[in-house]
């Protein structure tokens, strides 16, 4: 088990740079996931840290050691792939041992550690079969048992889950969870899909570009994003953004939206001055309706038009048009049956309201 850190890493291919000088810091132990759009340059990171990439500037250290001119073998990191990569001619027993059996370790270690790979992640029954015996599930948990028996200092995973179903893909991400608080061993995990990463991380590290967004705890990404890309990639439904404009009328401040306005509370938009433009940022589950809106201040309330409404089981997901211009998307506890067309009474915790700058599109303290 080891921290990993990366200070200034740069990666070039010919003249185009597609990482940005990205600095990080993975603590020892830690489950950090990398997250962002095809292309953002996730998994490059991944392959730098893994040395399957050569990097083209900075440093990247694993524990107290500088990696860049150490071979993959030589890390002690091991690396789970997104199409599994097992041998198909081999069982699984060989599949999770083979490592073991290329660096000469002898036969009772090889059995003890692939036994108790095994036990851990439920596939002592299927030690005999071929790859070709298994479902995805279980040929992924061979790749992850293939890369736990060689105990390394750091787990690496490239989308593992992608090529499973989504019920399989939540069964997986419990495994995952389970496999890390057992072994306690640094991880950093590569995935496009943000709900993995808001159920897996201790920190989410956001990417654009080859540029880290925001580093910080899924909680904390998801409340206070650091600009508008953020705040749209993470949550699903993503965040909803209006433009506004700040005001303060006899000492108090307020929003104006279209023809209406809210107030603001206090430590929101505490930099701004009268008139300034703004966009203003409400997650889908800050929106309530019917008795959830009783307990919001009446000033917070207002009344818009169904366009559309789902449910979907224990909650309910609207359409929602407010004064004729603002749609927004509204994720209410229960199920909401309303019609198109229908006004509806709805309200605003407005006290979880982003706001940003309209021409940087970054958050304001």
């Amino acid at each position: 088990m080891a921290n990993v850190d990366l200070k200034g890493v740069v990666k070039r291919y010919g003249n185009v740079e597609v990482i940005h000088g990205i600095d990080l810091s993975v603590r020892e132990n830690e489950f950090i996931v990398l997250v962002g759009p095809s292309g953002c340059g996730k998994s490059t990171v991944l392959r730098m840290v893994a040395g399957l990439e050569a990097i083209s500037g900075g440093e990247i250290s694993i524990g107290d050691r500088v990696v860049n001119q150490v071979s993959p073998k030589d890390r002690n990191v091991a690396m789970v792939f997104q199409n599994y990569a097992l041998y198909p001619h081999m069982t699984v027993r060989e599949n999770m041992g083979f490592s073991l059996k290329m660096r000469r370790k002898s036969r009772e270690e090889m059995d003890s550690r692939v036994q108790e790979a095994a036990r851990v992640l439920e596939l002592e029954p299927y030690l005999e079969r071929k790859p070709s015996e298994l479902s995805g599930g279980q040929r992924q948990r061979v790749a992850m048992g293939r890369a736990m028996v060689r105990k390394p200092d750091v787990f690496l995973f490239d989308e593992p889950l992608s090529n499973l179903d989504a019920q399989l893909r939540t069964q997986m991400r419990m495994e995952l969870r389970k496999m890390h608080m057992r072994l306690k061993t640094t991880t950093i995990y590569v995935t496009h899909d943000q709900i993995e990463a808001m159920t897996l991380a201790d920190r989410i590290v956001i990417l654009k570009d080859g540029h880290i967004q925001q580093v910080g705890s899924p909680i904390e990404v998801f409340e206070k994003p650091n600009n508008v890309f953020v705040a749209r990639f993470i949550g699903n439904p993503p965040m909803n953004i209006l433009e506004g404009v700040f005001g303060v009328e006899d000492g108090k401040r307020f929003v104006t939206v279209g023809p209406s306005r809210f107030p603001v509370p206090d430590g929101k938009g505490d930099s701004l001055v009268d008139g300034a433009p703004m966009l203003v940022g409400l997650r889908p589950d800050a929106i309530k309706m019917g008795e959830n809106i009783e307990r919001l201040p009446k000033d917070w309330w207002c009344k818009g038009e169904v366009v559309v409404s789902e449910i979907l089981g224990g909650h309910s997901l609207l359409e929602i048009v407010v004064d004729g211009q603002n749609e927004l998307i509204a994720e209410v506890e229960g199920r909401v049956v309303a019609h198109p067309g229908e006004i509806v009474p709805i309200g605003f915790e407005f006290d979880r309201m982003v706001l940003f700058d309209p021409e940087t599109t970054n958050a304001l303290s």
